[in-house]
C-alpha cells in the first residue's frame, strides 16, 4: 500500500508584537514576533495519517537560543486536506531573527492508536515513525528521547517586523514509506519537507468530469483505481508526465506534487462529483496531468504504461495554469468541463 499523495503544510504566521527600550535605554529589549504553526496533509491511500506531535522548537541561528513548544497534539492529517490546516502553535512571542526548526513526533512501531499510527484503506491499523535523531535544533533533552523521532527543515527562514508567513510542506508521495523488509511499521522520511513564504503562494482547484475518469479507468483496465491529479513545471507536455521515481531522465519532467481527487457529496451523500486541491503552491505558471492509477506510482521505482503488474500513466494534461499569490485558480478536467454545481 502506497500513499500516492501527501502534502503536509505546516504554517508559520508571525507578527510584530512590541519593540522595548526608549533611545535612553542602554539595555532595550529585542523586538518579538508572534509564532504560529498549523499543519495539513492530502494523502491518497489512506483512511488515515495520524501523527502524534510533541514538540516545536524554534532555534534562532543569530543568537542560538532554542525555544521549544510543548504541542502533544495527535493530528488525523486526512482531516485537513488543500489549503485547510490544523494549528499546532498559536501566537507564542520570539525574538526577530532567522531561525532553524524541528518539529518532533512520537514514533511507535507497534500500532498505538493514541501515537502516530496509519490505518490504510483496508482498515488496518500500522506504527508510524521517523529515523532522524540528533540536536540541530539544540534542545537536548528531546533529542536523547529515543521514542521521538525529529522532522528537520534544511531550509531557514526569518521572522521580521510585520508579519512574516510561511507553509511547510511535506512531501509525501516521496517521503511515505510502506511497511517492507522486516518492518510491520510505515516509515516518514525527516526530510520531506520545504518552507514557502505564504506571500508567494496560491492554491490550484478544479472538478474532474466522469467522462473522463471512466476513458482512463477503460485505457487502464483492472478494477483498482487511485484518481490523482499531478502538478508540473510549465510547458511539460503530456508525453513528457513522468511518475515520481528516485532519477529522472530527459525530457521525462518529475512532477512538484500530487493531488488526490476526492469525491464530493450532496446531503444525502450521494456522489454529485469529483474534485481537487493543491494549497500553497509558489506563484507562477504550471502543466497538470490526471491519471487514475496513482496507486501503481511507487516512488522508490521508475513505473511506466508497459509495466505489466502496475502500469502508469498520465491520462490527461491541462496547460498554461498560473498561479497568482493569495488567490485560488480554476481549472476543470478536461478545461472546458462546467460542473452542474
Amino acid at each position: 500500500m502506497k500513499l500516492t499523495k501527501t502534502l503536509i503544510a505546516v504554517t508559520l504566521t508571525s507578527l510584530l508584537a512590541a519593540c522595548g527600550g526608549s533611545d535612553n535605554d542602554s539595555n532595550p529589549q529585542p523586538q518579538m514576533g508572534s509564532f504560529s504553526l498549523g499543519v495539513s496533509d492530502n494523502p491518497a491511500d489512506a483512511t488515515q495519517v495520524n501523527i502524534a506531535f510533541k514538540q516545536v522548537v524554534l532555534k534562532n541561528k543569530n543568537s542560538g537560543e532554542s525555544f521549544p513548544f510543548i504541542v502533544t497534539q495527535q493530528v488525523d492529517l486526512l482531516a485537513f486536506q488543500g489549503s485547510s490546516a490544523e494549528t499546532l502553535v498559536e501566537g507564542v512571542q520570539v525574538p526577530v531573527g532567522e531561525y532553524q526548526m524541528c518539529i518532533y513526533m512520537e514514533n511507535s512501531e507497534t500500532v498505538d492508536t493514541a501515537s502516530s499510527f496509519v490505518k490504510t484503506k483496508d482498515g488496518i491499523d500500522k506504527g508510524l515513525v521517523t529515523n532522524s535523531v540528533g540536536e540541530s535544533c539544540g534542545d537536548a533533552d528531546i533529542d536523547k528521547d529515543k521514542s521521538v523521532g525529529r522532522l528537520f527543515f534544511n531550509k531557514a527562514f526569518t521572522i521580521a517586523a510585520g508579519a512574516n508567513d510561511y507553509v511547510a510542506e511535506f512531501d509525501l508521495a516521496r517521503g511515505i514509506q510502506a511497511p517492507h523488509g522486516n518492518k510491520d511499521y510505515w516509515t516518514l522520511k525527516p526530510t520531506s519537507v520545504q518552507l514557502v513564504n505564504r506571500a508567494e503562494v496560491g492554491n490550484i482547484s478544479g472538478q474532474v468530469s466522469d467522462e473522463l475518469m471512466a476513458a482512463c479507468e477503460t485505457a487502464a483496465g483492472g478494477s483498482e483505481f487511485a484518481p490523482a491529479v499531478y502538478l508540473y513545471p510549465a510547458a511539460t507536455l503530456l508525453d513528457n508526465m513522468s511518475d515520481i521515481r528516485p532519477a529522472v531522465t530527459e525530457p521525462m519532467v518529475a512532477p512538484l506534487a500530487v493531488a488526490r481527487v476526492n469525491e464530493i457529496t450532496n446531503a444525502e451523500e450521494v456522489v454529485t462529483g469529483h474534485d481537487y486541491e493543491f494549497g500553497f503552491v509558489v506563484t507562477g505558471d504550471y502543466a497538470l496531468g490526471y491519471t487514475c492509477v496513482a496507486q501503481n506510482d511507487d516512488p522508490e521505482a521508475d513505473n511506466s504504461p508497459t509495466d505489466v503488474e502496475m502500469p502508469f500513466f498520465i491520462h490527461a494534461d491541462e496547460q498554461d495554469v498560473t498561479v497568482t499569490k493569495g488567490e485560488t485558480t480554476t481549472r476543470h478536467f478536461p478545461g472546458d468541463f462546467t460542473p452542474a454545481s
